[in-house]
């Protein structure tokens, strides 16, 4: 018999086994100030690229204004309860009607969080019966919801509609002796890629296979499509979409989320959502400030236009100055480099402290050993001029990297610059 605690603490996993090099730095970092381009790092400002806040709403003063006087008017606490039993109001109410309007669908339900709400629906949908096909690279959220299903699911290779068709055939042939449905899970654009999912080229095997599709489009809200309701949109798939999730962590630069569909499968997943219907309502001033934020992202298309502004002279820049940013169309910004984990550390560091610019930075585990990914989020609060300042820094680091210069030990405590 062994003791649970002993045996966690034996085992932290494959990023908590870094903790003691890499918590408050790498890892659970401190940015601190008013939430835009220019935060506060380890002391000093840092030219910010981490945050999704890809229109920037945070800090937008209708939205500031909005979030202030809704907290003043309700607090935090109201409504008290869950939906179901005590916790509806008239705005609650009024904003899914609007997101249903925006995103071109008969309904919508608000979500108190994006990630419980994708592994709730999933779980909602599917019994042992069903059969779930889903793109290899989803979000942590879907693989989540996946795994609590009882029945069968299948993988397709990522954006590979041919592996997708493969899978596709496989669950026919279950369904057919189940009674079961598929049920076809991807995302509209993939947060670490940037890739858009291939839902044009899904849909259209409906022609062929009888299934509904549920996509999580977090990062394609207010950035993609003519008026920002969303990857389905840039492709012209709105109506073929049966279920489009998406969160206000992002675009929306809040809390919640929601879910937008048919009015009838809306209304069972109202009675059969788990995560919500055991669950507090959203609080009032989230909601008047997500009315606010989808008010603006309606009325003022000059803020996605700027965000696309920046994210063109960014990835062209990179390109033009020779980096791989792999095969993004979106905003998502990937800088791929080769390099090991510890090269990455001193790369960071060295970013960070010498050049004043934050990223994320993404290695093992995540990807393959031997690359390393900085990925940068471009929004509509930046300027042109943070572009050129972040791409001439990057081909400096590239060249540091190439001469080896990360391989050293001391770099985490002098400056390679001097």
């Amino acid at each position: 018999m062994s003791d649970i605690f002993e045996k966690v603490i034996r085992n932290m996993g494959p990023l908590g086994a870094h903790i003691n090099e890499a918590h408050g730095y790498f890892t659970f970092p401190k940015l601190e100030g008013e939430i835009g381009p220019k935060m506060n790092f380890n002391g000093r400002e840092k030219l910010n690229w981490s945050l999704n806040n890809y229109l920037g709403l945070a800090n937008h003063p209708e939205v500031r204004k909005a979030d202030a006087d809704a907290a003043a008017q309700y607090g935090l606490a109201y409504p008290m309860g869950a939906r179901m039993m005590s916790g509806n109001s008239n705005p609650h109410e009024q904003l899914e009607r609007e997101l249903a309007t925006f995103m071109g669908k008969e309904d919508s339900i608000l979500l108190n969080f994006g990630y419980q709400g994708v592994l709730s629906i999933i779980d909602a949908m599917v019994d042992r019966h069903d059969v779930i096909v889903y793109d290899a690279e989803s979000h942590a959220c879907i693989v989540d919801g996946v795994r609590l299903h009882q029945g069968q699911r299948f993988m397709f290779k990522h954006n590979d509609i041919e592996s997708c068709e493969k899978q596709l055939q496989r669950a026919q042939r279950l369904v057919e002796k189940s009674g079961g449905g598929i049920f076809v899970i991807t995302e509209g654009v993939f947060g670490m890629s940037g890739n858009q999912g291939k839902l044009k080229e899904i849909v259209e095997l409906k022609k062929s296979y009888n299934f509904r599709i549920f996509v999580d489009d977090a990062h394609g809200f207010g950035t993609m499509g003519k008026t920002g309701s969303g990857t389905a949109e840039e492709q012209g798939v709105t109506d073929e979409i049966d279920l489009i999730f998406s969160t206000f962590a992002k675009s929306m630069a809040s809390i919640g989320a929601f879910v937008a569909g048919p009015k009838l499968v809306l209304n069972y997943l109202r009675y059969n959502l788990r995560s919500q219907i055991y669950a507090k309502s959203l609080p009032m001033p989230l909601v008047v400030g997500a009315l606010k934020r989808l008010d603006l992202i309606r009325t003022q298309p000059q803020l996605k236009e700027k965000l696309w502004e920046n994210v063109n002279a960014l990835q062209s820049g990179l390109k033009e100055a020779g980096f791989n940013i792999g095969t993004t169309s979106t905003p998502v910004t990937p800088v791929v480099l080769n390099g090991t984990v510890a090269e990455s550390t001193h790369l960071t560091y060295d970013l960070r402290e010498n050049y004043d610019i934050f990223c994320s930075i993404v290695v093992y585990p995540v990807i393959p050993k031997g690359l390393i990914i900085l990925r940068l989020i471009p929004t509509a609060a930046h300027s042109l001029a943070d572009v050129e300042r972040t791409i001439k820094a990057f081909k400096e680091i590239k060249e540091n990297l190439e001469a080896g210069k990360y391989r050293k030990e001391e770099l985490m405590n002098a400056s390679i610059k001097s």
